[in-house]
């Protein structure tokens, strides 16, 4: 729901329930989104080229893998040193 229409909400417990519903919403959107940022800014793919299913699979599962070890990096090297 766009900001402009939450705030209209009537002040009632199913306007209360909506915005509710629209904060759990946005925690998951921002969880999922997280790794394709750093896919799309840490390691380049903007863009897909026809290789092939296989290869194109590939190369996101190992993208995806690499962007869980970036985001991980902190947690590991503040129990390192």
């Amino acid at each position: 729901m766009t900001p402009g229409k939450r705030r209209v909400l009537p002040d009632t417990e199913l306007g209360r329930l909506v915005e509710q519903l629209e904060v759990v919403k946005a925690r998951i959107r921002a969880r999922v989104a997280h790794p394709f940022r750093v896919i799309k800014r840490q390691f380049g793919h903007v863009k897909n080229r026809y290789r092939g299913l296989a290869k194109n699979t590939a190369q996101l599962v190992t993208l995806f893998m690499l962007s869980n070890l970036w985001m991980a990096r902190r947690r590991w090297m503040a129990t390192m040193g």
